[in-house]
């Protein structure tokens, strides 16, 4: 039997609820396989959405994951997550972004091993595209991605905060 919609705001405290649930099977499965899960995606928008106040976009929204409002002003955000445990190989890459898509900035959410947020990296959408269309390598220009390393360059660390 189905069942009834909740309110938004029982709604998201129970999809909290179960991200926590997932981090804690995403360690557990990596602990007795030595795998990710797959979660990291998942984990990352929550812990933007929890660490930075933003609201969640709305499912399968192209281009952006999350919005922040300001004063008035409308941002959309797209999510990118890097689980990077302890000895994890330099060069690490996060996922395609899209500059044909709608989104002001990117987040890049770094994780541990436990799934649990280091560092919350922000790049607005100048230089994410002067970053990936600048001659050189084929996975920034023909895909999309850019190195983590490459992403703290051109970003500003915004949690925690330094201040």
């Amino acid at each position: 039997m189905p069942t009834q919609p909740q309110a938004p705001a029982s709604q998201a405290k129970r999809l909290f609820c179960l991200l926590r649930e997932a981090k804690t099977l995403g360690r557990e499965y990596y602990e007795l396989t030595g795998r990710p899960l797959g979660i990291t995606g998942e984990v990352a928008e929550y812990e933007a959405v929890r660490l930075l106040g933003l609201e969640l976009s709305a499912v399968r929204q192209t281009g952006y994951d999350a919005v922040r409002r300001n004063e008035g002003k409308t941002e959309l955000l797209q999510i990118k997550g890097r689980c990077l445990p302890p000895g994890a190989k330099p060069g690490q890459r996060l996922g395609s972004i899209q500059l044909q898509k709608e989104w002001d900035a990117v987040l890049m959410v770094l994780l541990d091993e436990r799934f649990e947020a280091t560092a919350i990296y922000e790049a607005d959408r100048q230089s994410i595209t002067a970053a990936l269309t600048s001659p050189g390598s084929r996975a920034r220009n023909e895909r999309g991605q850019l190195g983590v390393a490459k992403f703290k360059a051109i970003g500003r660390q915004v949690w925690p905060t330094t201040e």
